[in-house]
């Protein structure tokens, strides 16, 4: 008989608040995106595009640090407060891959 194996991704409920915030950056980013597509389909020239994709590195950068902010108050804090230790270990590897 097979076991069937669990799913091991973790999940996280986010308030109401955080969660349009979130989702509210990303749409910011998902249109400047598309505005960078439609600026290369009409020739716009190389520095102008160069520009809005550095607004785009700006935005998810700023998207990272307020996930990342609100990752250690709530995920990180409540682990910690749990006696789970290996959670530090996992933030310092997602700050590692973060700053490559």
């Amino acid at each position: 008989m097979e076991e069937k194996k669990e799913c091991c991704h973790k999940t996280k409920e986010r308030s109401e608040k955080e969660f349009k915030d979130l989702v509210n950056r990303l749409n910011r980013i998902e249109g400047q995106i598309r505005g960078i597509k439609r600026m290369v389909e009409s020739d716009t020239y190389c520095t102008d595009i160069l520009i809005q994709v550095s607004a785009v590195n700006a935005a998810l950068n700023s998207f990272n640090k307020v996930l990342l902010a609100n990752h250690i108050r709530t995920c990180v804090a409540d682990d910690i407060r749990a006696g789970k230790e290996e959670t530090i270990d996992e933030l310092v590897v997602t700050l590692q891959k973060l700053m490559r």
